[in-house]
């Protein structure tokens, strides 16, 4: 059945919601994936209702934690202090310099009025920035959820300027570079023989694989000073992300006789580079020349929500994903 399936999904949640969907699909429709996930939750109920029934019969006595919660009336003078600061920032013309930059200063500012002359202890100090922090995240988020407006001033479904080019490395048996806003992924295809394919030597059956998909995200991307090291766990899982969403496209091996390598070097990331090289990854598979059945392209979507009120993004930026 897997081996003729149009979808392999993978869901996880509770009774009341869906937590994770993980997915490899051939090109189906927005109907059917719906379908599968409301299949997938009802599911779940089942699995549910075996754990409630083991912790009841069998399971510890929870504990009972102390939780560290923030003092709402400290956040609430953040929020009266900054607002109207960090608003004027967010009205500037947009960059991440200008954004980071702005909000690091204001941050600092804020620290110095808050100590009014005084020094802070450390843990003054780390309440404060948290005040800060808080009171940051709920004005942008008001600011998406009430007036529409992004950190980039973009509309809720606006989508950064873009820009491809391929044919960049005379090396490469194919390359991309794919530009959205302060995001560029360049990927660099190579083709080998059959008999370069990986081989997989799992619990059932060694296999092959002769598809590829490599990505890196180093530490200059961000703009940041760091030692450059192995992969890391995100990157290996991007990778795979960017390798499933390519593989239903992938010529067969009788039509298309090659082992394909593929690695995507995020140059500038500000949000979506895992999406970026999917995108890049088809630019250079074109260029190489492999008759793949269809383009296939990615954008990453947020989701911010208060209470009953929320608002889906399109494409978001780097800030946007860690404040939704």
């Amino acid at each position: 059945e897997m081996e003729i399936s149009a979808l392999d999904l993978r869901v996880a949640g509770t009774r009341d919601a869906i937590l994770m969907v993980e997915c490899g699909a051939q090109e189906v429709s927005e109907d059917l994936m719906v379908e599968a996930l409301q299949l997938a939750h009802q599911g779940i109920q089942g699995v549910v209702e075996l754990q409630e029934r083991m912790a009841r019969e069998v399971g510890k006595q929870k504990k009972e934690v102390e939780l560290k919660v923030l003092d709402p009336e400290l956040i609430a003078q953040a929020r009266a202090s900054i607002e109207a600061r960090l608003k004027a920032i967010l009205d500037q013309p947009y960059s991440k310099e200008n954004m980071y930059g702005g909000t690091a200063d204001l941050r600092k500012t804020y620290l110095e009025e808050a100590a009014a002359g005084a020094e802070l202890s450390p843990e003054q100090s780390a309440a404060f920035g948290a005040a800060f922090d808080a009171a940051e995240k709920e004005i942008v988020r008001d600011r998406i959820l009430y007036e529409g407006k992004r950190p980039d001033n973009r509309g809720i479904a606006e989508i950064r300027e873009i820009t491809c080019e391929v044919d960049i490395s005379p090396r490469a048996h194919g390359s991309g570079l794919f530009t959205r806003g302060e995001t560029q992924v360049l990927t660099l295809a190579t083709l080998g023989t059959p008999k370069e394919a990986q081989e997989l030597d799992n619990l059932l059956e060694t296999e092959s694989k002769r598809y590829m998909h490599h990505y890196n995200f180093p530490p200059y991307s961000t703009g940041e000073v760091k030692r450059l090291g192995g992969q890391s766990r995100r990157e290996i899982g991007h990778g795979a992300l960017a390798e499933r969403a390519l593989v239903p496209v992938i010529p067969d091996e009788k039509s298309f006789p090659y082992t394909l390598r593929l690695v995507s070097e995020v140059l500038a990331s500000n949000g979506s580079s895992s999406m970026a090289s999917v995108c890049g990854s088809t630019l250079a598979l074109m260029d190489t020349g492999v008759p793949i059945k269809a383009p296939v392209s990615g954008v990453a979507m947020g989701l911010i929500k208060s209470d009953e009120r929320y608002v889906i993004l399109t494409d978001i930026l780097g800030a946007e994903d860690h404040l939704g």
